[in-house]
């Protein structure tokens, strides 16, 4: 399907394998990462916005689209909505009893969240990794990390267009003797470090796996280090950017994410 979005794929995969966790896990994860267009009660006022909101099972929800073609097909015509991730509208709802209809009769896709499942999302998104200096000193191939892992971070590394140039995976030692695998991100545009370090942990708290972790580090592309990591390392590349529209609607700008009145 020519519009099939990243939501549909990770929405089909999971209901054709209702006993697959991971699959449940994936989804959510999707949803955390992806752009959302929130349907509002009435035009945002400045960065305050006020959501329409519906009780389709009698219990009250948002709605939600992840596209504007999704929104405005819904509305039957032109609506006000917010942009916001599927990450800040959970954080936005937690805790007020409100659940997430997501794309309902309009996609393949259509999902109606409790707000229970809401605040789990919520829960499971992790807060900004923690920054420590490390010098690693000697890198190897990677090794023991599970195949669904590792589709999950090229996939999520493959939607952030633009950030960095690419990344190495490898097994570092770093100089106090700490073992660990290092995701290494190359020529990262300045200020993009930690949206691409919250992306990497987001991938690790919906992996499923207990004590998961990676750690991130962030390299010019001719820092000798680079040349090094290639030679024994697993590449994953981000795309390049293409021209980015201007902001249209509340939430667009992710320096001032909307508030809920």
């Amino acid at each position: 399907m020519a519009d099939e979005t990243p939501i549909d794929k990770a929405h089909a995969v999971m209901m054709a394998a209702p006993e697959d966790e991971g699959a449940r896990w994936h989804f959510y994860e999707v949803l955390a990462a992806s752009e959302l267009c929130l349907l509002l009660a009435r035009e945002a006022d400045g960065d305050r916005i006020d959501p329409a909101i519906f009780e389709p099972e009698g219990a009250p929800c948002v709605l939600a689209f992840d596209s504007e073609a999704r929104l405005a097909a819904f509305a039957e015509g032109v609506a006000p909505y917010a942009v916001v991730s599927g990450r800040a509208l959970a954080g936005m709802l937690t805790g007020r009893g409100v659940g997430l209809g997501l794309n309902l009769g309009i996609a393949p896709s259509a999902i109606l969240l409790p707000a229970e499942a809401v605040d789990w999302l919520a829960e499971m998104l992790p807060e900004m990794p923690e920054e420590v200096a490390a010098r690693p000193v000697e890198f190897r191939v990677p090794k023991g990390l599970p195949e669904a892992l590792l589709r999950a971070l090229d996939a999520r590394l493959a939607s952030m267009a633009g950030l960095a140039e690419g990344a190495w995976l490898v097994a570092a030692r770093y100089d106090g003797g700490a073992q660990g695998h290092l995701l290494g991100f190359v020529g990262a545009i300045p200020g993009s470090e930690g949206a691409l370090a919250r992306a990497v942990s987001e991938v690790l708290a919906f992996s499923g796996l207990e004590a998961a972790a990676l750690d991130v580090g962030f390299f010019g592309a001719d820092d000798p280090v680079v040349a090094r990591m290639a030679g024994c390392g697993l590449r994953f590349d981000l795309p390049n950017a293409t021209a980015a529209a201007a902001p249209v609607a509340p939430g667009s700008d992710p320096k001032r994410p909307p508030r809920l009145r």
